[in-house]
């Protein structure tokens, strides 16, 4: 039996995981600031991670944050060193290293610092998860008018769909940068924003903008697309469908 620590493993990816993990008769730690009994926080490192990785043999890092995660992968590694951890799988996001995205930026340096971990590592990139494309029209839909980023497209991905791969690499061997993962459909920001607002029964008026800036021209680009590795099946649709159901019209 193979003992598995997941990072961000009470969060949207990493509780999937750990389901699929404890599904298969491992045993699977779960590390996040305030799950017990291996409670802690990566930015801060301390006794807490070091006791969380002691006798693991993978961790799948999950764990992410708009701000720290290059302090937090740097701690999670020199812990992982000092505990003798042979495999390290960390999820990343397709484009960080061609959309000039703070956030982007940090998850490709993070993949740096796993690649030069001296830790046997897989790295997976995938498009954004159906989740997150929700939570950014909900954002821009909170005003009667939704001004959208004009030509931006997107590929959203079946976060379930991720779990199960992320999984399978976890019980595999070390296998440097693996191939990307794709959702099923390359679509305009545009018709996965009325395809919301059909589901949920909202009513808006949406104008396009053209913003400015490198990463927006970078987005506009594709620049975080795979339609070469559309090996995703689940689509916005069918997501939309199982989480809102038939939504009253408002």
């Amino acid at each position: 039996m193979t003992t598995i620590l997941v990072t961000g493993g009470t969060g949207t990816l990493g509780r999937l995981v750990t389901e699929r993990l404890r599904a298969g008769g491992h045993e699977v730690r779960v590390l996040s600031r305030h799950t017990q009994p291996y409670a802690a926080d990566l930015r801060e490192g301390g006794p807490g991670l070091d006791a969380a990785v002691a006798g693991v043999d993978t961790i799948v890092h999950c764990a992410t944050s708009p701000r720290g995660d290059e302090r937090a992968a740097g701690n999670l590694i020199a812990a992982a060193r000092r505990a003798g951890v042979g495999h390290l799988v960390y999820i990343s996001i397709v484009g960080v290293d061609r959309v000039p995205f703070a956030y982007y930026r940090s998850k490709l340096a993070v993949e740096k610092l796993v690649e030069e971990s001296g830790l046997g590592w897989t790295i997976l990139r995938t498009t954004q998860f159906h989740d997150l494309v929700v939570q950014v029209l909900r954002t821009l839909g909170r005003s009667p008018v939704m001004l959208m980023p004009a030509a931006v497209s997107d590929q959203p991905i079946e976060v379930a769909e991720v779990a199960d791969r992320l999984t399978e690499l976890a019980l595999g061997a070390p296998a440097g940068r693996v191939a990307d993962m794709g959702g099923p459909e390359v679509r305009t920001l545009e018709s996965l924003a009325r395809a919301w607002l059909r589901a949920t029964g909202r009513r808006r008026l949406m104008i396009p903008v053209r913003l400015w800036g490198a990463a927006y021209r970078a987005f506009r680009a594709g620049g975080h697309l795979a339609p070469e590795q559309a090996v995703g099946e689940g689509t916005f649709e069918a997501y939309l469908a199982k989480r809102f159901g038939d939504a009253p019209a408002r």
